[in-house]
């Protein structure tokens, strides 16, 4: 039987992100549990040789934040799924970080010995911790610390400090796209070998509003917003790395000269140094026309997503760039940069431009807005794009990561 932990501490409430795919991840591990794999090991099969072996024995482990310790509360968040086995780690996030960056063998000590049965242990909260019983396997997002050190605070820097800490003791890297790979080889010189790729997938089926049995004109009227006057949309973390200050310029540009009744819809919630882009929202003589919307249900955000003229993601960079994916399942037309890992996720089922030419930009969106025929080959290339990713394949490959530290 494969022993697998899993560290589950980024979900939350309202899951984004990290959290989104933490949670589908244990949902389809959680599936797998009563299937039945073979499971090679160094010595070859377990078990006196059966080569049917029941796959998983998954546990999920939480760590509380320093309020909540502070607090005592040493409570599981409801989102966690009630029927897989806990562990809750005493000490916090915080705590944990300082020992890992400066004492980690002494943090080792203070591991549970219930770790010594588990074979692995996956770290998707940008560390692992140094136990010598376990395997450890650590999800790897993307190497925005390296590649582009201005687009992130300095408490994010220290998250990446604690990445580069733990390679030290990782067995394998789970990488999140081939960019997200070759990043990791060519900036941090992490061998091939050692890097297996897990695309992720979308919290959206093509189904998706028949799937959950939603009136969609009831939904509209819940939304508080006018969907007469059509827009163009955004969907992530408002943070200078998503290049919003392209777009909002790009949009200048296009209600000046081309005079487009578009609104621009921005949805997500503030990161970090968002400042100037709410500067720029400001400044625009089109103000009027730019809607924030901070955190939204998955409903509404789809609704928004499937009644878009275009959705827009100028990204300097993405580990993977989940908006784009879900915006093609509902039917969306995307225009997105061509940088990192997005041309492997759209593949040719988007407009793809340099991320540093708004007008480049412009143009892009302005063809998509008038020609209607453009629109709907998008749609139907977008639509089979994204038939290639679901969260059964994501787990699927997670587990063929797993395996191969056996081989």
């Amino acid at each position: 039987m494969l022993k697998v932990i899993v560290d589950v501490t980024p979900m939350t409430a309202k899951p984004s992100g990290v959290g989104l795919y933490v949670a589908n991840l244990i949902t389809q591990l959680g599936l797998i549990k009563s299937s039945s794999i073979s499971r090679p090991t160094k010595a070859g099969f377990v078990d006196g040789g059966s080569a049917e072996l029941s796959p998983l024995d998954l546990r999920l482990f939480y760590q509380p934040g320093l309020k909540n310790w502070l607090r005592r509360d040493t409570s599981y968040p409801e989102s966690l799924p009630g029927d897989l086995e806990r562990y809750f780690f005493p000490y916090p996030v915080r705590i944990s970080n300082w020992f890992i960056n400066n004492y980690p063998q002494i943090f080792a000590k203070l591991l549970d010995p219930e770790f010594a049965k588990y074979q692995i242990f996956h770290g998707t909260n940008f560390s692992v911790y140094p136990d010598s019983h376990t395997f450890k396997v650590m999800t790897l997002y993307d190497l925005t610390f390296l590649r582009y050190p201005q687009y992130v605070d300095q408490v994010v820097a220290k998250y990446f400090k604690r990445v580069r800490q733990c390679l030290q003791w990782t067995d394998l890297i789970v990488a999140i796209s081939e960019s997200t790979k070759q990043d990791a080889i060519k900036y941090l010189g992490i061998s091939p070998e050692k890097i297996f790729v897990t695309p992720l997938a979308s919290r959206y089926t093509p189904q998706y509003f028949q799937d959950q049995k939603i009136d969609i004109d009831i939904l509209k009227a819940e939304s508080n917003y006018n969907f007469e006057i059509p827009y163009l949309l955004f969907v992530s973390t408002i943070e200078p790395r998503k290049n919003i200050i392209a777009l909002i310029e790009a949009f200048n540009h296009l209600k000046q000269q081309q005079k487009i009744a578009h609104n621009l819809v921005l949805i997500g919630k503030k990161g970090w140094l968002y400042e100037d882009i709410f500067k720029a929202i400001a400044n625009s003589p089109f103000r009027d026309s730019i809607y924030h919307l901070d955190y939204l249900s998955d409903q509404l955000v789809a609704l928004f997503y499937k009644l878009a003229t275009v959705f827009v993601y100028p990204s300097h960079y993405e580990g993977f760039g989940l908006p784009v994916l879900e915006a093609m399942n509902l039917g969306t037309p995307v225009v997105c940069s061509n940088t990192s890992s997005l041309p492997e996720v759209v593949g040719d089922a988007a407009l793809m431009v340099a991320p540093d030419q708004p007008l480049e930009l412009a143009e892009a969106i302005l063809r998509v807005i008038e020609s209607e025929e453009l629109r709907q080959s998008l749609v139907r290339k977008g639509y089979q794009q994204a038939l290639r990713f679901s969260w059964e394949k994501t787990t699927v490959k997670t587990l063929e990561a797993y395996l191969s530290l056996f081989a």
